[in-house]
């Protein structure tokens, strides 16, 4: 068993990882090491023991402007298929 940083809310020493979250899918909480309290259900990093807030934030603004690069390369290519194609 992997020991986590202690809980940020309420001192506890035990947690388990967070396999899936909505913000990160199956992923994110792997990346961030996203662990819960067994005892008061607080979600954080489990190696520095602090709130993962601001580093969610930050991934998800990374796959969100990954997301909307892709998004503008399919329809740069298909403007492209378009042109071509005339």
């Amino acid at each position: 068993m992997t020991t986590y940083a202690p809980c940020p809310k309420c001192g506890n020493s035990t947690a388990e990882k967070v396999k899936f979250t909505w913000w990160g899918g199956i992923l994110g909480p792997k990346l961030l090491t996203h662990v819960k309290c067994t005892a008061c259900r607080a979600a954080y990093n489990g190696k520095t023991g602090k709130d993962n807030t601001a580093a969610i934030a930050i991934y998800f603004a990374v796959i969100a402007i990954l997301c909307l690069g892709l998004i503008v390369v399919i329809f740069a290519t298909l403007g492209v298929f378009m042109m071509a194609s005339k």
